[in-house]
């Protein structure tokens, strides 16, 4: 009892400061309502709790929640949810938090509770890997599992997700929310083409599994959905065949035609079961102010030449492959990767191979992390921006954005990634949004600054949307970030009438995903 009174001293405290600087306060009958729960003593209003809640990865916007709820199984969900939905006064909104990656608020909840997914652990459903006639090998996992553990847990069996992240300490469900893209999206598709079925607790507090053919419209609309329509508690995922090894290899170009030229070249060749087929491609842009960011890779002894190189051309461009195998093709992955190669464009004598555990390709990010943790230099602000730009303009936007702003501007010290995904292996009937051409570019700018210089990474950012407004370059935001109907009905186009229709399905009373402020824009 004694820790029982505490939380309740602790929430009525909570309500009192609420009340004083609420636009909307909320009533303290509302909150006795919470405590009557079943879940009272798993919500928590500490400051250590609260804080946490309130930012996020990108350190710019603050959001003080309420409470934080720390389920210990996806029905505490439900009856949080089930509770704000069937109250009448004043409900509460509500956001899952996984890694809280986002870089504008979008796992925050204003005056609202936010739902610790980590607190569910191990203890709610581990990752189990099974074989059917139907789907092969396939894994379920729960939505708050990270994908390093996914991928822990399933090379035990032989077998891995064919679909990854670049960063691997995310959770499923966080990315299934977006999309989930890295070097691999080309071939397989994004994370969310690689989905059999879901457990999904929706805007109601109904707990629904759902399918291509079970509740198909949730399924849909909860790929990609950027959390408005339900909680991802568990996620059936496509496996294949796990590689031991990857080649993995660098090629530097100084002319933008002859890079894009190449890298949709390289990425023509995506059949699933294609041995000639590269299973990565990325690209980077290099320049002398953001070295650090990719100058690790590549040997000390070529450092010098590398930086002579990017200083001459000012704009390097960088084209990043990666060939796994086996023990059953380890005898011809040399001979297969130089024939893929053998005809590129790229400079000859900037050409750098490395061969390493898969897994450590993979984790790769991981190794740069805990490099910038002990330098202090991780818990930053990162003012991101992260686009899809359509082929047809991607020669446009290296003239006007990469040679006219950033260059120019010369502040940019993160990576700045240029690589081409494949239309048809997205699922249009899935929320996520991509331009309307079979080729597109995702660019992303993964700043890093101080407490005091992300407005200066911010108004850049700005510059460059307002470029692609300017010039009709009908770029797609990913990891959207909106303030006006508007913004969003442009950025869904014809899917925009779909998802609002499936807002007002799963989730009528608008409690998910406040920090998205797409339909709560307070």
């Amino acid at each position: 009892m004694g820790s029982r009174c505490m939380i309740i001293l602790l929430i009525m405290m909570s309500i009192l400061l609420s009340m004083v600087c609420q636009s909307k306060p909320l009533t303290n009958s509302l909150y006795h309502k919470l405590l009557s729960l079943p879940i009272a003593d798993n919500l928590h209003v500490d400051s250590e709790s609260i804080g946490a809640a309130s930012v996020d990865f990108g350190l710019i916007i603050r959001e003080t929640p309420v409470a934080v709820l720390r389920p210990s199984c996806p029905k505490d969900i439900a009856t949080l949810i089930a509770f704000t939905y069937n109250e009448s006064s004043i409900p509460l909104t509500i956001s899952a938090r996984g890694c809280s990656h986002s870089v504008q608020g979008q796992a925050m909840a204003r005056d609202g509770v936010v739902v610790d997914m980590a607190s569910l652990g191990n203890r709610w459903f581990r990752t189990t890997v099974s074989w059917s006639w139907s789907l092969g090998h396939y894994a379920d996992v729960g939505g708050q599992q990270l994908w390093i553990d996914v991928l822990d847990e399933t090379l035990k069996h032989g077998v891995a997700p064919v679909s990854w992240t670049d960063y691997l300490y995310l959770t499923v469900g966080g990315t299934l929310s977006n999309a989930g893209i890295s070097g691999e999206t080309f071939r397989y598709g994004p994370q969310i083409s690689n989905v059999y079925e879901m457990d999904v607790i929706t805007g109601t507090g109904d707990f629904l599994t759902c399918s291509p053919n079970k509740y198909p419209e949730l399924f849909y609309s909860v790929l990609g959905g950027l959390g408005q329509f339900g909680i991802i508690t568990r996620a059936r995922i496509a496996l294949g065949q796990a590689p031991k090894r990857a080649k993995w290899v660098k090629m530097l170009y100084s002319d933008f035609s002859a890079f894009t030229k190449d890298q949709e070249r390289l990425i023509s060749h995506h059949g699933r079961d294609q041995d000639e087929a590269l299973d990565y491609v990325e690209g980077l842009l290099l320049m002398r102010r953001n070295t650090d960011s990719w100058i690790s890779f590549f040997s000390f002894s070529d450092h010098q030449r590398l930086i002579s190189l990017v200083t001459e051309h000012e704009l390097l461009y960088c084209i990043e492959v990666a060939k796994f195998y086996d023990g059953r093709t380890q005898s011809t992955v040399d001979k297969d990767l130089e024939m893929i190669l053998k005809d590129l464009s790229h400079d000859p004598e900037f050409m750098f191979e490395k061969d390493v555990a898969y897994v450590d390709f993979l984790n790769r990010v991981r190794v740069n992390e805990l490099k910038l943790r002990r330098q202090g230099l991780w818990n930053v602000p990162h003012p991101w921006l992260n686009l899809f730009v359509p082929k047809s303009r991607i020669a446009d936007f290296n003239v006007g954005v990469f040679k006219n702003i950033v260059l120019k501007n010369n502040i940019t010290t993160g990576l700045v990634l240029i690589y081409p995904m494949n239309n048809d292996k997205w699922d249009d009937r899935m929320s996520a949004v991509i331009p309307d051409e079979d080729v597109f570019y995702t660019v992303g700018f993964l700043h890093s600054s101080g407490f005091e210089e992300w407005q200066e990474f911010d108004l850049q950012n700005k510059e460059v949307l307002l470029f692609c407004e300017d010039n009709g370059i009908k770029v797609k935001q990913y990891l959207p970030n909106y303030s006006t109907e508007r913004e969003w009905m442009e950025h869904f186009g014809p899917k925009w009438r779909t998802f609002k229709e499936s807002k007002a399905l799963f989730d009528p009373k608008m409690l998910l995903s406040p920090g998205q402020r797409i339909f709560n824009r307070n």
